[in-house]
């Protein structure tokens, strides 16, 4: 699928990294371009932004990707079977063409199981852009130093899960007031801030690239923050779940609330906004994980965790905008750019050369998230009746439209 005429959207308000400027985009040959004589689309005063970047999903649906704006989605190695194969890595990366890239992240280890590393030379070359832990944390620590400094090797980035799991076991909330009174199986968050010291420092010895791709606590943040600032290569990143809902969501028992890691203080939530605001949290990502009735309609500690994240990413991340967290240019490159740059792609910003994945968006177009109307596989969004505001209302993806 190629463009076959340039394109020039008129009347937008263009989001770069730099802020908003009124004016005309142009897509020539699928690439963002300087100037073009061709087709005109009217964005009427509304946002033209790059196409999303969904950093560490667990299952790719066109439709509720589409209807989001995202445009490339990372794919975590928890797959049946896992992305541990060449031959695997290789059909995925070639799976969403042509109207949503696929990039796929290969496991750390053979069958995801932590304890062989996989050959991950292999992988980058069939197409994987990092390297992922998926769901558990390494335990070994021989084993997570030698991925390291494998990873380093290759000049890729490893994707880490940020919970000890001797500590969190069989845990699905965390210790506290709200999971005692449920009687709910609960790890101390401290599990999360245990984890990412010890793959810091080895990430440090091996010089290596490394990213955690959920940050829910305040000790958590505080490590990232404080290695940041020594020059480690450490980014770090949350889904909206935990920016938007603490633990008082569990209340009722709903397994659209399980999560993992699961959800957190409200003291947690607010340092979450925090690291956004400041510049901690780099990546803000769907999580995007349907899980169907037979994993979700069941006893709270008996549910699979996840949710279907990717049609509210969006929504999400502005509401951080009307909050005053954050401004415009800051949202999209917590959702566009950064998470392109770590994948080392040349997308997520309206750069001239760069792909031209571009959507408009109307950012107060209201709606109201149901579960029952999703365009993903499932509904299970623990933000389901939630009223909300921002809607895609075009998407190219290459230069190419797209249906939403």
């Amino acid at each position: 699928m190629k463009q076959l005429s340039p394109i020039t959207i008129v009347n937008g308000r263009i989001v770069t990294s730099d802020g908003i400027r009124e004016g005309s985009l142009h897509m020539v040959d699928g690439k963002i371009a300087a100037q073009a004589e061709g087709d005109t689309v009217d964005a009427k005063g509304r946002l033209v932004v790059p196409g999303l970047v969904d950093l560490g999903v667990f299952a790719i649906d066109k439709p509720a990707f589409h209807f989001g704006g995202i445009t490339r989605a990372a794919l975590m190695p928890d797959q049946m079977p896992p992305l541990d194969l060449p031959s695997r890595v290789s059909y995925i990366a070639k799976s969403g063409k042509p109207d949503l890239w696929v990039h796929p992240l290969a496991a750390a280890t053979r069958g995801l199981d932590g304890r062989e590393i996989a050959e991950i030379a292999l992988m980058q070359e069939a197409g994987a852009k990092g390297i992922a832990t998926g769901r558990q944390w390494i335990a070994d620590s021989g084993v997570m130093l030698r991925l390291l400094q494998y990873a380093a090797m290759l000049d890729l980035p490893v994707f880490c899960h940020a919970e000890d799991a001797a500590l969190v076991g069989d845990a699905v909330a965390t210790a506290g007031e709200y999971a005692t009174r449920r009687g709910l199986p609960s790890a101390p968050c401290e599990a999360e801030a245990i984890a990412i010291a010890r793959d810091l420092a080895l990430a440090e010895m091996a010089a290596a690239q490394i990213h955690f791709r959920q940050v829910t606590t305040r000790r958590g943040l505080e490590l990232v923050r404080r290695a940041k600032k020594d020059g480690l290569r450490v980014t770090a990143g949350v889904t909206p779940a935990h920016f938007m809902l603490s633990d008082l969501a569990t209340a009722e028992f709903r397994t659209f609330a399980r999560l993992s890691p699961p959800l957190r203080s409200e003291a947690d939530r607010h340092a979450v906004r925090e690291a956004i605001a400041d510049g901690t949290i780099d990546v803000i990502a769907s999580g995007h994980d349907p899980r169907g009735p037979e994993d979700k309609r069941l006893p709270f500690s008996d549910a699979e965790p996840g949710m279907a994240g990717a049609e509210t990413l969006l929504a999400m991340a502005l509401s951080l905008v009307r909050d005053e967290v954050i401004d415009l240019a800051r949202a999209f490159e917590l959702v566009s750019t950064n998470p392109a740059r770590l994948l080392g792609v040349r997308a997520g910003s309206l750069v001239e050369g760069y792909e031209a994945d571009v959507a408009v968006v109307d950012p107060d177009k209201p709606w109201i998230i149901q579960s029952s109307k999703m365009a993903a596989t499932a509904g299970n969004t623990p933000f389901d009746g939630q009223p909300t505001q921002g809607r895609v209302t075009a998407l190219w993806k290459g230069g190419v439209r797209v249906e939403i």
